[in-house]
C-alpha cells in the first residue's frame, strides 16, 4: 500500500453518501482538512482540481465540531487531504458518518516529530511543508494519472517558494539577539518553528498540543515565575484563542500580549490569505514584539 494512502471503504450509511467513481477528471472533488491546508493542495493541484477546505476560515481544528454540511462534503469528495499526526481529532466519526468510499492522504506522512513529543503542527517549518507537498502531489497523480507532469510542475515551483521563504524567515529572525528569542505561547505549537529558526520556547499557558486544554494553577504559577526568570517579552496567542488567561497571566509578569497571529487557520484576505502569507505575518508580528 503508498504509504500516504489510507483507503476509507467505509460501508454506505443512512446519510446517502454513494462510492465516489474511480477518479480522474478536471472537476473531481479534493477537499482538506484545513483552510492551510487547501491552499498548500492548491498550489500542487493548479488548475487541474479546485481544492475546498472542510473547516471554514478561522475554525479551530483542535475543538471543531462538525456539521450535516460538512459530512456532505466529505461524502461528496474523492479525495480528502489531512495533517494527520493526531491533529483532526473529529475526523474519525466524521468519516464513518459520510459513508462512501475515498482516499485519504496523509500530508505530514514520512515526517519524524523530532521533538521530545508529538507536535502535529509541522507546517510551522516550511522545510516540513516541502513534504507535504510531495506527498499531495503523489496523491493527485494517483487520483488523475494524466496530470501527473503538471502536479510535478506546480510542485517544483511552489517548493522554490517554501525555499525562498525559510530563507526571509531565517533572515527576519536573525534582527533578534540569540537571547531575545524567547517564545511563551498559548499552547504547544512552536516546536517546529524554534527548533528551525533558533528560539528558546519559555512554556505555554496550555500545556497541550491542543488549544482546547485547561491548565492548573500551579501550572499558570510556574509560567509565571518563568517568564520573570527569563524576562521573556510577550505572550504569543492565535487569533481564534481565548486571551483571558494570557491576559492574567501579562498582568502578573507586565509583558506584551500579542494577541493576532495565524497559526491554525488562513485568513479571508490580509492578512494570511496564504500559507506563505501566513508565515510571514506571523513572522513580523514575532519579530517587532522581540528584537
Amino acid at each position: 500500500m503508498n504509504r500516504i494512502f489510507i483507503i476509507a471503504a467505509l460501508l454506505l450509511t443512512a446519510c446517502g453518501g454513494q462510492p465516489a467513481s474511480s477518479a480522474g477528471t478536471a472537476d473531481s472533488p479534493v477537499l482538506a482538512s484545513s483552510t492551510l491546508l487547501a491552499d498548500i493542495a492548491q498550489h500542487v493541484a493548479g488548475g487541474r482540481f479546485h481544492v475546498d477546505s472542510l473547516l471554514p476560515v478561522g475554525a479551530d481544528p483542535h475543538s471543531y465540531q462538525y456539521t450535516p454540511q460538512d459530512v456532505t462534503k466529505v461524502a461528496d469528495a474523492q479525495l480528502l487531504i489531512v495533517n494527520g499526526a493526531g491533529y483532526e481529532r473529529f475526523l474519525d466519526t466524521l468519516l464513518e458518518n459520510a459513508g462512501g468510499e475515498r482516499e485519504v492522504a496523509t500530508a505530514s506522512a514520512g515526517l519524524s516529530s523530532g521533538l521530545e513529543s508529538g507536535d502535529p503542527h509541522f507546517w510551522l517549518d516550511p522545510n516540513n511543508v516541502i513534504a507535504y507537498v510531495e506527498n499531495i502531489r503523489e496523491a493527485l497523480t494517483h487520483l488523475d494519472p494524466d496530470g501527473a507532469a503538471e502536479f510535478k510542475s506546480n510542485a517544483d515551483a511552489y517548493v522554490v517558494e517554501l525555499r525562498e521563504l525559510d530563507a526571509w524567515i531565517a533572515e527576519q529572525v536573525n534582527q533578534i539577539p540569540v537571547e531575545k528569542r524567547l517564545l511563551v505561547t498559548n499552547h504547544e505549537a512552536f516546536g517546529y518553528f524554534a527548533k528551525r529558526y533558533g528560539f528558546t520556547i519559555v512554556g505555554s499557558v496550555l500545556e497541550s498540543f491542543s488549544s482546547d486544554a485547561s491548565p492548573s494553577a500551579q501550572q499558570m504559577a510556574g509560567l509565571i515565575d518563568q517568564i520573570k526568570s527569563t524576562n521573556a517579552p510577550a505572550i504569543f496567542l492565535d487569533a481564534g484563542d481565548n486571551p483571558a488567561l494570557a491576559r492574567q497571566i501579562a498582568d502578573e509578569t507586565d509583558v506584551r500580549v500579542v494577541a493576532d497571529l495565524h497559526l491554525e487557520s488562513l485568513t479571508d484576505g490580509a492578512p494570511a490569505a496564504t500559507y506563505i502569507d501566513m508565515m510571514k505575518y506571523n513572522v513580523t508580528q514575532i519579530v517587532n514584539a522581540l528584537k
